[in-house]
């Protein structure tokens, strides 16, 4: 059973850290191009429902 529990947090430990790099991944892309991303949507008249 303590073998079962150990691989259940280790596994629940493997989620959480590629949740947070894919996170820091998505911040990072949007510090990068989020200037750009916001001008298109201007441009598009998207931007109010943003």
């Amino acid at each position: 059973m303590h073998d079962h529990s150990l691989r259940k947090y280790t596994l629940a430990a493997l989620a959480a850290l590629l949740a947070a790099g894919f996170s820091g991944l998505a911040f990072a892309g949007w510090l990068n191009h989020g200037e750009g991303i916001f001008q298109s949507m201007i441009q598009t008249g998207l931007s109010w429902c943003f």
